[in-house]
């Protein structure tokens, strides 16, 4: 009986056209192999790409984008949008800026990700309290946030300039930046956080099928809080990393962040339908986005073509998704 199974799985999969199997690399490896040929184009084209210096100011650049992206991927793995991310980062950073200058800075790199997790909260309690679809929710979400942002800083900027503020953003340990450290430390908990443990599981399973998770009594609308908290924690906590690094305070800091994190997850393909995903895809999409932007830079292009590709490039991984979703 083992026997006759196995000749049929072998001979199903020998079945199997060659232009599908590839396709099914593709939409597998298609965002490392995105990559890979396009850091061999850059150093090709220019010296000054595959240098230490550079590679390491992309990481730092990419950090807080990435931070968020590790956080919206378990959102969007569970069948949701957060347009609110950009906002959030927004409140987070001029909420720390305002505490280190009046109160202490210390307390202002500590409250800034913990405001951030309060709001993300807040989001999750009205998309499951109030059963609003999450892309109008946060959408709304977001442009009460940055009335906030705007009140607290009375539409003004707030310098800080604070050495025990901008350890965070500037500081180094070697030739490392510290957001740097920060960033792999929060995608490793959020990768053994997504892969290795019950929350995660029930993360892919309300995403997977919500009716059915609900039915094998996973309480979703718990996982579904949870997931925004995380995302609202992780836009806090990019704010706190990017207002250290520029010692200023902006009212509309993170403007449009969100669609970025959502275009990186994306790209690494995660599932725009839900229940399938991971963290290191996440960043892949973030790191392909930041290449983009380094090479334009460096080669000098006109930042339109930039957009384009970047543009083009997503409608693909898009059209991967869904062909995905289809089969």
């Amino acid at each position: 009986m083992t026997e006759t199974s196995s000749v049929t799985r072998t001979g199903a999969t020998s079945t199997v056209p060659a232009g599908r199997r590839l396709l099914a690399i593709l939409q597998k490896y298609g965002i490392l192999i995105i990559i890979a040929l396009l850091m061999i184009g850059l150093t090709a084209l220019s010296d000054s790409f595959l240098t230490q210096r550079n590679l390491l100011n992309i990481l730092n650049q990419s950090a807080p984008l990435a931070i968020i992206a590790c956080a919206l991927t378990l959102v969007i793995i569970g069948g949701g949008f957060d347009l609110s991310a950009g906002a959030v980062f927004g409140v987070a950073s001029v909420s720390a800026a305002w505490l280190a200058v009046n109160v202490d800075p210390t307390l202002g790199i500590i409250a800034g990700p913990f405001i951030g997790l309060v709001l993300g909260i807040v989001n999750g309690l009205i998309i499951t309290g109030f059963n609003v679809h999450s892309f109008l929710a946060t959408l709304a979400s977001s442009m009460v946030f940055r009335g906030i942002a705007v009140l607290i800083t009375g539409g003004s900027l707030i310098p800080v300039r604070m050495e025990a503020f901008a350890w965070l953003g500037r500081g180094r340990i070697g030739i490392v930046n510290i957001a740097v450290i920060v960033f792999l430390v929060f995608a490793a908990a959020m990768m053994f956080l997504l892969n290795r443990t019950t929350f995660g599981r029930r993360v892919f399973a309300v995403g997977g099928n919500e009716e059915a998770a609900i039915l094998s009594g996973v309480r979703t609308k718990l996982v579904k809080i949870a997931t925004f908290g995380l995302t609202g924690f992780a836009a806090g906590l990019a704010g706190v990393i990017s207002v250290s690094r520029i010692s200023m305070g902006q009212p509309q800091a993170g403007l449009g962040m969100e669609l970025d994190a959502i275009a990186a997850v994306i790209l690494g393909g995660t599932s725009i339908y839900g229940g399938k995903g991971a963290i290191w895809r996440s960043i892949a999409g973030v790191l392909l986005l930041a290449l983009i932007g380094n090479g334009f830079n460096i080669l000098n292009v006109n930042p339109f073509f930039k957009d384009l590709t970047t543009g083009l490039i997503i409608v693909v991984a898009v059209a991967l998704s869904a062909g995905r979703k289809r089969r």
